[in-house]
């Protein structure tokens, strides 16, 4: 019967610390147990209810690396044991207490990734998995947690990039083979997107052949502790059985409430979608501009002036303003900010004998090259008055810049002219034009570059290998496309009509125009028209980009073309 299901069911938190989780499901399953008690005896006053409670602490299992969490985790499930007890008696009029304490939950003073599961409760016994391991990206990782990484995952190829809380996803799949065991981790979002998802998931769904049953999307996540960050989180629930009707929670809002969706599948970019696996792709998948990474100075800062240098270089060296340029990247691209760069291309040695600041600073860039430890550099010091890697445009060209605030609704992106000298930490594309534009900043592209770009804390990363050369592309009519194009034009006329404002301010959701809102908002209609459909979310946006793409992908495939690595399910 059901009541002596709730008995037997047990749980297991292999990263409980003290022991939230569990103490919350303990709680919950005694006031089910309650609900069905009063069902079947009513809410008359029972002399004797000893016998009629049958759930306990001893159902619940936990894995605690610190020894001091682990032992108020065993306190607090006896706790709250108590204070069930006592809700009992308030209930049912009868005293009940649990005294002396025969039953304790198992709480395992040791390293989760390195103990044995079983060793803690065999996995024949088992209900649930659940827990909150871990988050800890790559760079977080001290010495010892990489190595675990690597050991867990066999040193399986791209394995380093994994954030940490991964290793208990491979664990959990590994101990859960030839069982009905269902797991459910809150993770940071990141194992879900950029390229984690095409080293991690393949091993666990096609290696291990788990199935996702239900997944909570991006949610903003914080607990009361004083100086806490907030961090992006997902609940991804998974088990080797496929249940036939999936469940997606999305959140409009990340701060707010989900929206419960009944799906068929689930894919590891947690959209009801086909399972896809975007890979790092060398070329677009489309027929499309390229696009690639803004000039490398590779020179320590000595070839990079500010506002101030500037000025005070070209009043005492007038001459030496055809070799100034106004510098960019991402950030100052976005918030306007006054960078130049010494750009000598072209420039004639006689020229630049005339200054002797010009001479220092180029001097000291050949030190740097020379002196460094990596051979490339070294090379490069043959050439001490050049940037290190040149890819500037001798046309107008599109900016993207790579890092750009989760916050915003449209990457801010823009035109610039072959004068202005973008950097590394932007993207261009040579010869693109209103067409491009309109469709890059369209919604239809955001939603890609969100469920698919990596992230850098939680700005979105944009990647020229994952985002832009993975992103299907409409096959739009000459109509359709004049469309686009029309309305792209009328964005970059509104944006000039605020001229002291930067794009940061322009596209701040607090700030921005309500006529650049709404031209943006008539882009994308025009683009999603391009598509030949209207989506109601993201989410749909993305599930039916994942359908182009593999059959795009598909189609590369049969051709026996070789762009890249984008890999399908």
């Amino acid at each position: 019967m059901f009541h002596d299901k709730l008995a037997s069911i047990r749980f297991l938190d292999p990263a409980c610390g003290c022991g939230n989780f569990l103490v919350i499901c303990y709680r919950e399953l005694r006031l089910l147990e309650l609900e069905v008690l009063e069902i079947l005896l009513g809410k008359e006053q029972v002399l004797d209810v000893h016998s009629e409670i049958k759930v306990n602490v001893n159902q619940f299992y936990g894995i605690e690396i610190e020894e001091f969490p682990a032992q108020i985790a065993q306190v607090a499930l006896w706790l709250v044991d108590h204070q069930m007890n006592m809700l009992v008696r308030e209930r049912f009029g009868a005293y009940y207490i649990r005294i002396p304490l025969t039953a304790a939950a198992s709480i395992h003073h040791a390293n989760a990734l390195t103990l044995d599961w079983e060793s803690v409760i065999p996995k024949g016994e088992l209900s649930y998995i659940l827990g909150n391991p871990p988050f800890l990206g790559k760079k977080e990782q001290s010495t010892q947690q990489k190595y675990e990484l690597e050991t867990i995952y066999h040193n399986m190829k791209g394995c380093g990039i994994l954030d940490y809380v991964t290793c208990w996803y491979k664990k959990a799949t590994q101990y859960i083979q030839g069982t009905e065991i269902e797991v459910a981790f809150v993770s940071t979002n990141s194992i879900c997107q950029g390229e984690q998802v095409p080293i991690l998931w393949p091993e666990l769904m096609n290696k291990h052949g788990i199935k996702l049953n239900f997944a909570h999307q991006t949610f903003k996540w914080s607990n009361e502790a004083r100086g806490k960050a907030a961090v992006h989180c997902v609940i991804i629930g998974f088990s080797l059985n496929d249940r036939r009707i999936k469940k997606i929670y999305h959140y409009t809002n990340v701060a707010g409430q989900p929206t419960e969706t009944n799906v068929n599948q689930i894919n590891a970019y947690l959209v009801d979608g086909p399972t896809v696996f975007i890979d790092s792709r060398s070329e677009p998948i489309c027929k499309v501009p390229v696009m690639a990474y803004g000039s490398m100075p590779i020179d320590d800062g000595h070839l990079i002036l500010n506002e101030e240098e500037a000025g005070i270089l070209i009043k005492n060296e007038p001459y030496t303003q055809e070799m100034i340029r106004p510098y960019y990247g991402g950030e100052e691209f976005i918030n306007n900010k006054k960078r130049f760069c010494l750009w000598l291309v072209d420039i004639s040695p006689n020229m630049i004998n005339k200054s002797k600041m010009v001479k220092d600073r180029i001097e000291q860039t050949r030190i740097f090259r020379k002196t460094s430890k990596r051979e490339a550099t070294n090379k490069l010091a043959a050439t001490p008055s050049l940037f290190g890697e040149i890819r500037q445009p001798e046309t107008d060209y599109l900016l993207i810049p790579k890092v750009s605030s989760e916050n915003r609704p449209y990457i801010p992106i823009g035109f610039m002219k072959p004068k202005n000298i973008t950097n590394g930490s932007a993207l261009i594309i040579p010869n693109a034009g209103l067409y491009e534009f309109g469709i890059l900043t369209s919604v239809m592209h955001m939603a890609w570059m969100r469920y698919v770009c990596g992230r850098l804390e939680l700005r979105y990363q944009y990647s020229a290998s994952l985002v832009y050369n993975n992103f299907p592309w409409p096959s739009s009519s000459e109509k359709k496309k004049d469309t686009i194009i029309a309305v792209a034009q009328t964005i970059l006329d509104i944006r000039s009509l605020f001229p002291d404002s930067t794009l940061a301010e322009l596209y701040n959701p607090s700030t921005m125009p309500p006529k650049l809102v709404k031209t943006h908002q008539k882009l994308d209609k025009a683009v999603e028209a391009a598509y030949g459909r209207s989506f109601a979310d993201d989410s749909q946006r993305v599930a039916y980009l994942f359908e182009l793409y593999q059959k795009l992908s598909g189609e590369l495939f049969v051709e026996g073309k070789k762009k890249g690595k984008g890999r399908k399910g």
